[in-house]
């Protein structure tokens, strides 16, 4: 469909020539000013970028006309603006050229900010195709996107499974990525993925030249090939019983839990081995996770589907913005980076009180806001926190064996380096003893994590059927005020034991909801209906920092 409108000047003539846009996105106008004639050309390229962990779709628009100068408007960060360079050096290394025109690119939507070298491929298709030294159909079936080198090649980049997604929900054909992405955003199976290792690939294929083959990736196959496979295992771990019962409950109702004791007790290996018995990932959390992992980077190279729970552990000397997120262009932190998975926090006395205090609010929520003057961004943070400390600076508090030679008063205020009020959203308090020579010497191996886990699922499973229709209620770790009067009722007999504990132990209120949760979780690994009073029991001995005498 042409449409052809000319206006008569008296001495100017200016005639346009509009091509419907379902047949191209290129508009040749042609403008008359006295004896010269003025050639524009644009074309429009589709690229996206990646805010939180959503995509939205940016459109790269290209104008070649007559004149001279290069002008790259529509918020374009410092990375993108230096792209002429690298957008030069590409072409004329593969045998193309830079046009002697001027060129005025716009990336729109113009209030949004674009960040990030990934605009580098777009843009240079859309000189190529507004400098007509390429023709090709295709350009508005495709989202395209990456970084070039000097050479040509294509360098990856971030983000790229939320990129896909964004795509397929709106009606592209495809995706043009660097070939080290390419396994990553062929997870989405509505989208033609092709996977590129240069620029002249890239235009070999919108010109129809060469026989270029979409990426496949089959998810269910890669899912269950690799989601149970762990280079660790709970049978490693000789002696300490009973922590690895505390772990199987904590896992079991998805609890928070902090391991004390001595150095060279095992709390760290322990803590390692956690994601083995904890359900497998299901295909939505995977997605999710991988989603996360994308946009901060953290996909390996060729690598697809994330299928293990994550496991972080930052260094004490990690800062709150590291820790939650955020930053100049905000990235997620490792509260996120551990979404679905596990936190390691080894030797948590030794980290900033800052940088533990911003945790609590992610910890109630699942999720961190971080708000920046013109935006704000949401990452999901639903993460089990496991930590460890020594029990004093020395490490060698009620140790069996060692004495500990801490003055007195210090072991109290070690402690208190942990607020109150995050302690209270740790449900299990462990104490971690040395495990002796003759359980060390042992040539028994001690029970797998498959056989572990296999009674932690019927015990999720069974939280699954009880939380059917609650919002955001997935564990009995997420149990509100509400819910706790509703599924953790005692037995007289239960109360009383209870009652007792809180008198004769010196245990705080708050350790009041924490028990009845973890007894509910110790009801369900049995599969009672009722919480007896064994199970009671057994929580109370999980609340060892919130005795009076534990400090001395």
């Amino acid at each position: 469909m042409l449409y052809e409108r000319m206006a008569l000047f008296q001495y100017n003539v200016v005639v346009k020539k509009y091509v419907c846009i379902f047949c191209s996105i290129s508009k040749n106008t042609y403008i008359y000013r006295g004896n010269h004639i003025v050639i524009s050309m644009l074309v429009k390229v589709f690229g996206s970028a990646v805010y939180g962990i959503k995509a939205t779709t940016i459109t790269v628009e290209v104008n070649v006309t007559s004149g001279v100068n290069f002008f790259l408007v529509g918020l374009p960060d410092s990375a993108v603006k230096e792209s002429q360079q690298r957008i030069t050096s590409a072409l004329m290394t593969n045998g193309f050229k830079m046009p002697g025109h001027k060129i005025i690119i716009n990336m729109a939507p113009a209030d949004i900010r674009k960040e990030g070298s990934a605009y580098d491929l777009p843009i240079a298709i859309g000189i190529l195709a507004g400098s007509e030294q390429i023709v090709s159909d295709k350009l508005h079936e495709y989202i395209i996107m990456g970084e070039l080198s000097l050479d040509g090649g294509l360098q990856p980049v971030k983000g790229v499974l939320p990129i896909a997604l964004q795509a397929a929900a709106e009606g592209y054909k495809g995706l043009i990525l660097p070939v080290q992405n390419a396994k990553e955003a062929s997870i989405v199976k509505e989208l033609d993925v092709y996977g590129m290792a240069n620029i002249r690939e890239v235009v070999d294929f919108l010109c129809g030249k060469g026989n270029f083959t979409p990426e496949k990736c089959n998810v269910d196959e890669m899912f269950s090939e690799t989601v149970n496979h762990y280079s660790v295992d709970f049978s490693d771990v000789k002696g300490q019983e009973n922590v690895k019962r505390a772990l199987e409950i904590a896992a079991a109702g998805g609890h928070n839990i902090i391991m004390i004791g001595a150095p060279g007790s095992g709390k760290t290996m322990l803590a390692k081995r956690l994601p083995t018995i904890i359900p497998p990932l299901s295909l939505e959390e995977a997605l999710e996770t991988t989603k996360i992992h994308s946009v901060a980077g953290k996909v390996e190279k060729n690598g697809g589907l994330i299928t293990h729970r994550p496991f972080r552990a930052p260094h004490h000397t990690v800062s709150d913005v590291a820790l939650v997120g955020g930053g100049t262009y905000p990235q997620p932190g490792e509260i996120s980076l551990a979404h679905n998975g596990v936190l390691f926090l080894d030797e948590l006395p030794e980290f900033k009180r800052a940088v533990l205090e911003v945790m609590r609010q992610p910890l109630e929520d699942r999720q961190i806001t971080i708000s920046r003057a013109k935006f704000s961004i949401e990452y999901p943070a639903n993460f089990m926190l496991v930590a460890s400390m020594n029990p004093c600076p020395c490490g060698f508090h009620n140790h069996p064996e060692k004495e500990c030679v801490c003055p007195p008063g210090m072991v109290q205020r070690y402690l208190s380096r942990i607020s109150g009020p995050l302690l209270d959203r740790i449900d299990i308090q462990i104490e971690v003893v040395p495990v002796p020579f003759d359980k060390l010497s042992e040539q028994r191996l001690a029970e797998s994590s498959d056989v572990v886990r296999e009674r932690v699922i019927k015990a999720r499973l069974i939280q699954q059927d009880r939380f059917f229709g609650e919002q955001n209620v997935h564990c009995n770790a997420m149990m509100s005020s509400r819910l706790i009067r509703k599924y953790c009722k005692l037995s007289d007999a239960g109360m009383a034991i209870l009652k007792n504990a809180m008198e004769k132990l010196g245990l705080s209120a708050r350790a009041y909801d924490r028990i009845l949760k973890v007894s509910r979780t110790i009801a369900d690994l049995e599969g009672s209906l009722d919480i007896k009073t064994h199970h009671i029991a057994e929580a109370i001995n999980y609340r060892s920092l919130d005795r009076n005498d534990w400090a001395g």
